[in-house]
């Protein structure tokens, strides 16, 4: 399946969380299933960490980087939002292998 992002959310600003969210419960239905899922983000300007955070880093809670290289696919997305896409899947990881010592860790950084 083809999911095209600027449809979906109807618009070209991927921004929100309450998009994120959108987007999420449709990969989660597919992955759910075990079917592939290809993220289209053509004709996509402007993207945002909170929306990726919602779309596709809350994946990591339920599934391994393994199961999600398989079976989720970005397509057209422009380099500079390729790299903070990058960046929400590493906090993702390490947020969600051991929650407590991130969470220490962050409000050691925030003191």
């Amino acid at each position: 399946m083809t999911l095209n992002i600027r449809e979906t959310i109807g618009g070209d600003s991927a921004l929100t969380p309450t998009s994120g969210e959108l987007i999420y419960n449709i990969i989660q239905k597919e992955i759910g299933t075990n079917s592939a899922i290809d993220l289209d983000f053509k004709g996509i300007e402007i993207i945002t960490s909170a929306f990726l955070n919602a779309a596709v880093g809350r994946l990591y809670a339920k599934y391994s980087s393994e199961e999600l290289n398989a079976l989720l696919h970005i397509k057209n997305i422009s380099s500079d939002d390729l790299s903070i896409l990058k960046k929400v899947i590493e906090r993702a990881k390490e947020y969600f292998i051991d929650k407590r010592s991130f969470n220490e860790r962050m409000d050691q950084t925030f003191e």
